[in-house]
């Protein structure tokens, strides 16, 4: 019938562990535990781990923190989320791409996915001869 992957957390010390680097599309979560004072370190880690970035989510009440780690963390996902799961996309209402390596950042259900699949031509037709062609701006001053 197929693969079941069973739900797994995975508790590491070692913020290069595999399924911190790759990219993983089962139930798998894997928790990093950080001292508070390495904060800036592991928002550096964060960015710097991985070539991908299809979703992300961080919980924190502060609005100071919420804006630093939004604002820190702009390239680690195509999707983020504030207090909410990272599975929390509303399908259809929500755009959703990733970003890196995750994929083109299209973004499913928004008229930017539409935009990927046109190729936009402008076209001028004049209907009426021009008689000056005047370019104010070369005239000698």
């Amino acid at each position: 019938m197929g693969y079941f992957v069973e739900p797994t957390i995975i508790l590491t010390t070692d913020p290069k562990f595999v399924t911190m680097e790759e990219e993983i599309f089962a139930p798998v979560l894997t928790i990093y535990v950080y001292e508070d004072r390495e904060l800036e370190a592991t928002l550096k880690l964060l960015d710097e781990t991985s070539p991908y970035a299809l979703t992300g989510a961080i919980f924190a009440r502060d609005r100071q923190v919420i804006n630093q780690l939004t604002e820190t963390l702009a390239d680690t996902a195509g999707n983020f989320y504030i207090n909410d799961k990272c599975t929390g996309a509303m399908v259809g209402h929500q755009p959703f791409g990733g970003a890196r390596a995750s994929g083109t950042n299209d973004k499913a259900g928004n008229f930017l996915n539409l935009i990927r699949w046109t190729s936009p031509r402008t076209i001028k037709e004049c209907f009426a001869a021009h008689r000056e062609f005047d370019y104010p701006f070369m005239e000698e001053a």
